[in-house]
């Protein structure tokens, strides 16, 4: 009876969970806030200086800036605009959703002070004396807009129309929108001065609170200064020090092609898992479908925004989910192996798998949050899914994973079916029971991993020194994140050319440093500038390539203040990150692991940077985000090793060297399928963003990659044998005559 209930139970459970994600799953994804990277819009980083001398930039204003920033923002009529503060002086914007990029730029930036002055230039009235949000859009008689504003004091305009009528002939009120010391009506500027709004006579004084500004105004241009009126004016100056801006085409673009990597990922993940483990395998798929779901969820509650970068780290979380699934599972068949019972291995499995996962999540979260702490914005949405993915696959993974195997394995149905965790009955040692020295057979057991150490040590010093050498000669190829300067990327229905862009650019008056095609057809054109464009320059650009192209291009720009800020940021949050995992490594293990764990870690780092300059592939701000996510993931396979060397340490009484290098190369043995297939389901994820994936993290899936690869190796021939190098030495005795690797424990 219990045996049926608790397989009813396994079913149930099944049951709630894949109603749950059927149902929700849709609903919950349609609720995430989209970035401005997949649905279209602009990010500026402001500098906020005084509008007049002697005032100070303190924190009320600030604030007053944002509330001002915001009303533009509602002007705009952007449903989430996302506006911060940053330190002392800066203010972050960030608009998704904008189908006018040009305008919003404008209304942002606009002071809007709108100021009545006399032939003289001597002020007369500005806009404290309108009434809040009084201006509308309006029509003369003759039908050519104008914008009406009411005013606070008809009173106070009796006297300036008064004194300005008493001026004849020169009875002209001049009507100025942010008028600064140097324009002048009379020196006729005004003829040229888009600053300039009217000038028209007063012949007669008015009594009267409402007032019509008139002027050669279009029809969007009479609505923009009359949002811009109701909205107020800004009490500093905004100066962009970053922006970036992405056409509603690319954001469309970008959400197809991740979202297509991401199920390719995800379907050839569940199929190796289902392949290699069998009914854990399928264990594993139901838990994963649940994390994803969850993930979504909880992004959903925490009104997340989802960006580009955020949906790569949620891909690459599935890779990473699965590690704890694996980890489990090859304990579990190591178990079976040795001749245990379904249960006894279950629970061993269990209880001797925890502790390696939970390290390599804190590790791999340690680089997250260093992330999140000294990243961008994007980058902070990488950071932020990278956390979150962590955490949430560890309750799927550990637990409910552990609860639905547990119904099948206490049920007793699987007493005689080991064969459904994937384990031959070659393999398995014919003993029905052993004790905690017996060590499981793996199919590595002939391969001395320790044998060519100093051949592999000889390579990594060798690639290192002709890494530094290279790096010094060629450098990186600096994106404009850290080298500052403009990037524009054009995207057209056909094939585009270097030359055509140059000439484009030509066009402009605007000369092009680098030009770079991407994409299956060359559809995709990275212009980038040395210099940073202004505000005009890039509404004229855009206007340009949208009329040429049919599309809107991205454009970002970065001042020489914020690229060294980035670079600065990059190596600290390395530095920090480091720190950190040599700490936390040392408290849990001992601090030769943790200072070898760093060693291979940075090891991994410096071959992605010395590749990115070898195939001089740009480096920007996501280049940084995946040094740091190699960092995490490096540090994590690391310890699944280190975690097996500490509980075979523990196991034998170590005297020699001879008896330090059984330890390391059983543990390697022991360990290398499951490191192998770790990170064997994220490389997966990374193809797939690498294949369909946008191309606007290209580089970013390129670094991964080739961190994986590096990080992988020196998991294997680096780390955990120079531990061996180091404890060796501690032990304080020479080396023995090497002796035949036996499985036998050393006395």
């Amino acid at each position: 009876m219990a045996k049926r209930g608790r397989i009813i139970a396994f079913f149930l459970i099944i049951l709630c969970v894949a109603s749950l994600v059927g149902v929700n799953t849709n609903r919950v994804a349609d609720n995430i806030i989209l970035g401005l990277d997949l649905q279209g819009g602009f990010e500026i980083l402001y500098e906020v200086k005084p509008s007049n001398e002697g005032d100070v930039i303190d924190q009320d204003v600030l604030v007053s800036t944002v509330n001002a920033l915001q009303k533009r923002a509602n002007v705009l009529g952007v449903s989430e605009p996302n506006i911060q503060i940053e330190g002392d002086d800066r203010i972050r914007v960030q608009l998704a959703g904008v189908e006018d990029q040009n305008q919003a730029r404008e209304i942002l930036s606009t002071q809007a002070e709108l100021t009545f002055r006399d032939y003289q230039d001597k002020e007369m009235l500005n806009g404290s004396d309108l009434v809040e949000g009084g201006s509308k859009q309006s029509f003369a008689e003759n039908g050519q807009p104008n914008v009406a504003v009411s005013l606070k004091d008809a009173t106070k305009f009796k006297s300036v129309t008064e004194e300005i009528v008493g001026n004849a002939p020169n009875n002209q009120l001049v009507i100025w929108l942010d008028y600064k010391e140097g324009d002048s009506f009379q020196a006729e500027i005004a003829k040229e001065n888009p600053k300039f709004l009217s000038a028209p006579n007063v012949s007669e004084v008015f009594n009267t609170t409402d007032v019509t500004i008139t002027g050669d105004f279009t029809l969007k241009e009479a609505q923009d200064l009359a949002n811009l009126l109701n909205a107020g004016s800004l009490p500093v100056k905004l100066t962009e020090l970053y922006s970036t801006s992405v056409g509603a085409s690319f954001g469309e673009q970008a959400l197809e092609t991740t979202v297509l990597a991401g199920i390719v990922a995800v379907s050839i993940i569940f199929l190796f898992m289902l392949f290699y483990y069998r009914l854990p395998g399928v264990i594993a798929i139901i838990t994963l479908s649940a994390y994803i779901y969850l993930i979504l969820q909880v992004f959903d509650w925490m009104n997340g925004v989802l960006t580009l970068p955020g949906i790569a780290a949620l891909i690459l979380g599935v890779g990473m989910a699965v590690d704890a699934n694996i980890i489990t599972y090859e304990r579990i068949k190591e178990e079976l192996k040795l001749g245990r019972t379904v249960r006894s291995a279950f629970r061993a499995g269990n209880r001797r798998s925890f502790a390696t996962i939970f390290d390599a999540n804190i590790t791999t979260i340690l680089a997250g949050g260093v992330l999140f702490f000294f990243g961008t914005s994007s980058v902070k949405g990488f950071a932020t899914m990278l956390i979150l993915s962590i955490v949430v696959s560890f309750l799927t993974a550990v637990f409910l994973a552990r609860i639905l195997l547990s119904l099948l394995v206490e049920s007793r149905w699987l007493d005689n079916k080991k064969s459904y965790f994937g384990v031959k009955k070659k393999h398995m040692l014919d003993i029905v029971d052993t004790n905690d020295d017996t060590e499981a057979p793996t199919s590595f057991d002939n391969v001395d991993f320790l044998k060519h150490r100093k051949k592999f040590f000889m390579f990594s010093t060798i690639l290192v020194s002709v890494g530094i050498i290279l790096l010094l000669v060629f450098r990186l190829n600096l994106g404009i994140d850290f080298s500052s300067g403009t990037r524009v990327e054009v995207l057209s229905d056909s094939s585009l050319t270097k030359q055509e862009l140059t000439e484009e650019m030509e066009r402009l008056d605007i000369e092009a440093s680098d030009v770079v095609l991407s994409g299956s057809n060359n559809e995709v054109g990275v212009v980038r500038l040395l210099g940073v464009l202004t505000q005009e320059e890039i509404a004229d650009l855009k206007s340009h390539f949208s009329e040429k192209y049919g599309s809107e291009p991205n454009v970002s720009t970065v001042s020489p203040t914020v690229g060294k800020e980035l670079a600065r940021n990059a190596i600290i949050g390395l530095l920090i990150a480091s720190l950190g995992i040599i700490l936390y490594v040392s408290i849990r293990f001992e601090l030769f692991m943790a200072v070898a764990a760093v060693v291979a870690l940075l090891h991994d780092a410096f071959i992605t940077v010395a590749f990115f300059s070898i195939t001089r592939l740009e480096v920007d701000i996501t280049f940084i985000a995946a040094i740091l996510t190699i960092v995490g993931y490096s540090i994590n396979d690391t310890i699944v090793t280190f975690d097996r060397i500490r509980e075979l340490y523990k196991k034998r009484r170590v005297k020699t060297i001879a008896d330090l290098e059984f330890i390391v190369n059983k543990s390697l043995q022991q360990t290398f399928t499951r490191s192998i297939n770790t990170v064997l389901t994220v490389v997966i994820a990374v193809i797939a963003l690498l294949i369909f994936g946008s191309e606007s993290i290209r580089n970013f899936s390129i670094a991964l990659l080739v961190g994986l690869v590096a990080g992988t190796y020196s998991s294997l021939f680096i780390a955990s044998q120079l531990w061996l190098v180091w404890k060796g030495k501690q032990l304080g005795k020479k080396k023995e005559p090497k002796k035949e690797l036996s499985d036998e424990p050393q006395v």
